[in-house]
């Protein structure tokens, strides 16, 4: 009887190698398939983003090319002075009418008379006294800046005043 032991001890010996390797290809195909898991999701993310930046950005081309109609329409309301008359209340009505389009698309005038130097958003020309302004701050704006969705589109043109 103990080659009949020897013989079912095998078989028993071989079927549990068997599961063990089962279950050894079974993990290995589940960490795949948690690796592709993540992969997936971390590329509909990456699309969602990119989708996302699309989306605000698509306009920035046609609002940049605006750019130099509302440099046009500045220089004309300087230019008309301070006193009223139609032509002035039209260059103003149409140069709000423009900035309501442009903001709801997401464009912000920089401004920054005034304003402490920033030279994320400001471009230096030159530098003056201070006279009435604080060291270190935009004495004279030459060109408004514009910035989309928190991306400058074009840097504000100023006179800082020397420390």
């Amino acid at each position: 009887m103990p080659p009949h032991a020897d013989e079912s001890a095998s078989p028993q010996a071989l079927l549990e190698e068997q599961v063990q390797l089962l279950q050894a290809e079974l993990e290995q195909l589940r960490a795949q398939s948690l690796i592709e898991r993540a992969d997936l999701e971390n590329q509909r993310k990456r699309m969602a983003r990119e989708v996302d930046a699309a989306r605000r950005f698509a306009n920035e081309r046609l609002l940049g090319d605006l750019l130099p109609v509302f440099d046009s329409l500045d220089a004309g309301l300087s230019a008309a002075g301070a006193e009223g008359g139609p032509l002035r209340e039209g260059l103003e009505l149409t140069m709000r009418q423009l900035l309501k389009v442009a903001g709801d698309n997401g464009l912000q005038v920089v401004d920054p008379a005034a304003q402490p130097f920033d030279p994320e958003r400001h471009q230096a020309i030159s530098q003056t006294d201070a006279g009435e302004v604080p060291p270190g701050h935009v004495a004279q704006v030459f060109q408004k800046g514009y910035v989309l969705n928190e991306r400058l589109l074009r840097p504000a043109l100023v006179v800082v005043a020397k420390d």
